[in-house]
């Protein structure tokens, strides 16, 4: 028994230490008329499906001031992408940092963008919630999470934030709010701009 027992344990073992790596796993995604499929997607840390250096999925959303934003337009730009929601507490403890520590430092900078992407609410919501925060950046509305989706798995938590350089590749991801991780985007974010 333990001679059959052993080798199954090794090989469940080393499945699962590939998936905790970033290895392949399945998923399942619902089409839009409602059915499943499952598919092999590479996932790196933090349920993220893009890394560092790779180019940055392109989306054009509706921005809450009645524009359209539309990622491949910014190339020769920094960019920021802060994934968001009104019901996220990190993100409610993260985007003052945001605010007064990147925002107000570089919106004046012409070729600095940062945009705040919420996911699967209305304007009226992200409005309010904006408010309440006191947050001035721009907004972004991923009403179905379709842009969320194209870089982390749609089932998988906020706050993100994804830093993206002139040629439109990805230079940070990060996850949550870590005061040290949040001073490494501040500084890669000056860096960047100082080049």
């Amino acid at each position: 028994m333990r001679k059959k027992l052993f080798p199954t344990l090794l090989l469940a073992m080393s499945a699962m230490m590939f998936t905790a790596c970033g290895g392949a796993t399945a998923t399942n995604e619902t089409t839009q008329e409602g059915d499943t499929i499952t598919t092999d997607t590479i996932v790196y840390e933090h349920d993220y499906l893009v890394k560092v250096g790779d180019l940055a999925p392109d989306f054009s959303l509706p921005m809450t001031d009645g524009t359209t934003f539309t990622l491949s337009e910014q190339r020769g730009k920094v960019v920021m992408l802060q994934f968001t929601a009104s019901w996220c507490g990190v993100c409610r403890r993260e985007m003052p940092h945001i605010e007064s520590e990147i925002w107000q430092r570089h919106k004046d900078n012409a070729n600095f963008v940062l945009v705040g992407v919420d996911r699967e609410e209305t304007k009226d919501v992200v409005d309010a919630y904006t408010q309440k925060v006191g947050t001035t950046y721009p907004m972004a509305l991923d009403t179905a999470a379709n842009a969320f989706a194209s870089y982390a798995l749609r089932q998988s938590g906020i706050t993100r934030n994804v830093l993206i350089d002139r040629d439109g590749k990805i230079v940070k991801l990060t996850r949550l709010y870590n005061e040290a991780e949040f001073s490494g985007l501040v500084q890669a974010i000056d860096s960047l701009l100082a080049e």
